[in-house]
């Protein structure tokens, strides 16, 4: 089978595409590099032995689409491509919309001409806004705090309104929560472009000595520490519910809505130190105010997940650690640095 990874080339994407390299699949990545490094696909194709076909494009222009749509049999696609990054979506709520939205249409409308209706999408747990209680189930209330997470909650609308009118789709909504780790090997990991927006390469690049000190946005929330309680999952662990989605998406005769999550809630803080003891590096941090759009507590209930696709989160918050400072420590640079180190499968996944 051919699978269409749209911004395959990013930090959740690159890590999946080794999975669905050994299980078996052809992927063609699809990705503009607006955030992303074309050595993160060299990597891949290092780790799992197999090649990847890469094509530079962006999901808003038709003809990108429809010159991959003629030259291969796209089977099903995996929609990473887009933004994310809360605090910039509140700057920039028109470029989010644009780029999410506005590209999810015109991918749709290119697998629909093309005879491809079968889909999984990058949802976020930003689509529950400020949930009431916690964990949060599938079920809950939909609502936003912020353009990044509109976006995500527009594109599962409007991909349901998609099925209603054309039962023939088969799509995936994967919500998860705050992806933090790296493949075991240490060769690839998560790379932000300038200042990370997310909390554990904030962590890492501090411990590693690229930043002087790390910013904790807010102490005063309603948690044990005062510091938001989330939900951190290994990017092993995410990019295993999608392969576990496309084996199952087949089956599925309606639009499924599918947590992915540990179902337990860290804080800032734990993190610090879980990190700290990892690496045996010590994480100097400042609190700074509070950002636009960010809640106090988001976890998962998973249960869902292990009901449907057989799938749950297996790593811990210690090899979550471990694995984010192995390709901190080797990649101090990120990309911008020679591989160190021989990739190597990693043997916690299993690839049945």
């Amino acid at each position: 089978m051919h699978i269409l990874v749209t911004g395959g080339a990013g930090y959740i994407g690159s890590h999946t595409c080794i999975l669905l390299l050994e299980a078996g699949y052809e992927v063609i990545v699809f990705d503009n590099f607006s955030n992303a490094s074309k050595e993160s696909i060299k990597r891949v194709e290092k780790i799992a032995g197999k090649p990847i076909t890469v094509i530079e494009g962006d999901i808003r222009h038709r003809e990108d689409l429809d010159k991959i749509f003629d030259a291969y049999k796209i089977d099903a696609v995996i929609h990473f491509a887009g933004l994310k990054a809360v605090g910039e979506s509140v700057e920039e709520p028109l470029n989010y919309y644009d780029n999410n939205i506005h590209g999810t249409i015109v991918l749709c409308e290119a697998m629909a001409a093309h005879g491809c209706r079968s889909i999984v999408f990058s949802s976020s747990a930003t689509v529950y806004g400020e949930p009431h209680t916690t964990p949060i189930k599938e079920d809950f209330p939909l609502s936003a705090t912020n353009p990044y997470g509109r976006s995500k909650l527009f594109i599962e609308e409007m991909l349901r309104d998609l099925y209603i009118s054309d039962p023939a789709w088969k799509i995936v909504l994967l919500r998860y929560f705050n992806p933090v780790g790296a493949h075991i090997s240490g060769t690839i990991g998560e790379d932000p472009h300038g200042i990370p927006n997310n909390l554990m390469p904030f962590i890492a690049q501090t411990a590693v000595g690229k930043r002087a000190f790390l910013s904790v946005f807010g102490d005063d929330y309603d948690t044990h520490d005062g510091t938001g309680v989330r939900d951190y999952i290994h990017v092993m662990d995410l990019a295993d519910g999608h392969v576990k989605a496309l084996e199952k998406i087949e089956s599925f005769n309606e639009v499924m809505t599918i947590n992915l999550g540990t179902g337990k809630g860290y804080s800032v803080l734990d993190m610090v130190k879980a990190f700290e003891k990892a690496s045996g590096k010590h994480v100097p941090y400042k609190i700074a105010p509070r950002r636009a759009g960010d809640i106090a507590k988001c976890f998962a209930d998973p249960s869902y997940a292990k009901k449907i696709l057989g799938w749950e989160a297996t790593r811990s918050i210690k090899e979550m650690c471990e694995d984010s400072w192995r390709w901190q420590s080797n990649n101090p640079n990120g990309y911008a640095e020679e591989i160190v180190g021989v990739a190597e499968k990693d043997p916690r996944v299993n690839h049945s």
